[in-house]
C-alpha cells in the first residue's frame, strides 16, 4: 500500500483505540448480573473484547485494563491511565472530581460565541489556546494524513448543533468519516417537553408541525 494508504493510517494508532471509542459502557454485565459490581466500565486493551465489569477482570490478570468514567453523559478516562498507553498531545484535559481527564469522543456544541479564540479542529468546540482537539476521537480524525478525510470531518463538525438534537446524539451519521459515539445519550429537548407536558385543552400550532430531516 502506498504512502498515506489505509494500512498506514490504521498503523498510526494502537489496535484497541478505535474499537474502544465505538463501545457503549455502563451497561450491566450479562455474566454477573446478580452482583452489585456488574456495571461494565472497564476495558482490556489486550483482548479488545468489549466492556467488562470489575468481576470480569479476574479473567484478565496481567492484562492492560483501563477504567472508563462518565461526566455529563459522556465517557472520559483519567489522564494518568491513558497516557501510559497513548500519546494524548494536543487533546484538551479537564479536571473532574479532582482528577484530570480527557473525553473519548466529540461533544456537540452550538457555534462558539464571540471572543472565542481557539476551537477543536474537527468539531469546533471551544478550547484553551494550547490545545487542538476536544477528545481522542477528534484527534484521530484531525490528524489523519488523508486531506479529504480532514476536510470532510471539519465540514461535518460545523453541523454539530444540529446533530446534538437528533436521536443519535454525539454519533457521526453514516456518511461521516468515523463512527465514534458516547455510550449514554443525554435527554433531548423533545423528551424534556414530553415530561413537562400538562393536561389541558389542546391547541393547534399556528404553523402546524415542523419536521426536520437529517
Amino acid at each position: 500500500m502506498g504512502a498515506g494508504g489505509p494500512d498506514e493510517e490504521d498503523n498510526r494508532w494502537p489496535p484497541w483505540l478505535k474499537p474502544l471509542l465505538r463501545e457503549s459502557f455502563f451497561g450491566h454485565c450479562k455474566f454477573h448480573a446478580d452482583s452489585h459490581k456488574s456495571e461494565c466500565n472497564m476495558y482490556c486493551l489486550d483482548c479488545v473484547n468489549g466492556p467488562l465489569c470489575s468481576l470480569c477482570l479476574a479473567y484478565h490478570k496481567d492484562h492492560r485494563a483501563i477504567q472508563i468514567r462518565r461526566s455529563s453523559y459522556h465517557d472520559v478516562i483519567r489522564v494518568n491511565e491513558i497516557q501510559k498507553h497513548l500519546d494524548i498531545t494536543g487533546v484538551q484535559t479537564y479536571i473532574i472530581n479532582s482528577a484530570r481527564v480527557v473525553f473519548l469522543n466529540e461533544r456537540p456544541q452550538p457555534r462558539p460565541g464571540k471572543g472565542v479564540t481557539n476551537t477543536c479542529e474537527v468539531c469546533e468546540r471551544s478550547l484553551l489556546d494550547s490545545f487542538r482537539f476536544c477528545s481522542l476521537g477528534c484527534k484521530i480524525v484531525g490528524t489523519s494524513q488523508n486531506p479529504l478525510k480532514r476536510m470532510r470531518a471539519r465540514l461535518m463538525g460545523s453541523d454539530s448543533e444540529d446533530s446534538y438534537s437528533s436521536s443519535s446524539h454525539g454519533r457521526f451519521s453514516n456518511n461521516k468519516v468515523q463512527s465514534f459515539s458516547p455510550s449514554t445519550p443525554p435527554p433531548t429537548s423533545a423528551n424534556y417537553r414530553t415530561a413537562k407536558r400538562r393536561k389541558g385543552i389542546p391547541h393547534r400550532a399556528p404553523m402546524g408541525g415542523l419536521i426536520i430531516e437529517y
